[in-house]
């Protein structure tokens, strides 16, 4: 898979050498001479250039690339890399970074953002998961909001409880992709069965997550949406 990745400051060298020793083809991009340190990933392609030019996204190839991550420190520039990768070079899948919490609302599909990340929101949503047992946690968002992966803890007096996975029915198009136990992620098995603590991975849409909430935490069903 080959990558761009626009903004060359830490966190995009990070992302980068996460790929890179994953075996992934990777550019990174940068306006700031100071930002591209070739030694330190000689195994990535560097670009002095501007993010937001045309001519510098021609020049990258970005066509070529299968994803293209815009991972600057400014959310404006990360917004028109976006649309340019997404609307002028037709690049798969776009990922990028939120820096600010209040301009969350603008990184969507109208902006060719398809997949956003928000440090905020990531790092309430992980504080909640790991405190809050019978509540629905939303931990990310895909797709501009279609879908979400979803997690619940699964609390002692839920009815599904020692219960067959093969035998429950989830709401709509709510899909069970993984339980963690013990610490340990597993597939779900049709022929198991759940335990209270349980800590059930979902991609549901939001019209079905109050359903799926009151099925597994019926006593919590009016708690608020977190």
């Amino acid at each position: 898979m080959r990558v761009s990745i626009a903004g060359a400051g830490n966190v995009g060298r990070s992302i980068a050498a996460e790929l890179v020793e994953n075996g992934h083809e990777v550019l990174l991009i940068d306006r700031d001479p100071r930002a591209i340190k070739a030694d330190s990933l000689p195994e990535a392609e560097w670009l002095l250039a501007d993010a937001c030019e045309l001519s510098t996204l021609e020049e990258a190839g970005i066509d070529t690339c299968d994803v293209a991550i815009a991972a600057t420190g400014d959310d404006k520039v990360n917004l028109v890399t976006s649309l340019l990768a997404k609307t002028e070079f037709s690049v798969p899948r776009t990922v990028a970074r939120v820096n600010h919490p209040k301009n969350e609302w603008l990184f969507n599909s109208d902006w060719g953002v398809d997949h956003a990340v928000s440090t905020p929101r990531l790092m309430s949503a992980l504080v909640e998961e790991a405190v809050s047992v019978g509540d629905l946690v939303r931990l990310l968002t895909f797709r501009a909001g279609e879908a979400s992966l979803v997690e619940l803890t699964l609390p002692p007096q839920s009815p599904s409880v020692g219960e067959r996975v093969g035998d429950l029915t989830w709401p709509g198009d709510v899909v069970l992709v993984a339980i963690i136990r013990d610490g340990h992620a597993q597939a779900p098995d049709p022929d198991g069965s759940l335990e209270a603590g349980d800590e059930l991975l979902f991609v549901a849409t939001e019209d079905y997550e109050d359903e799926l909430a009151r099925m597994l935490s019926p006593r919590d069903s009016n708690a608020p949406r977190r």
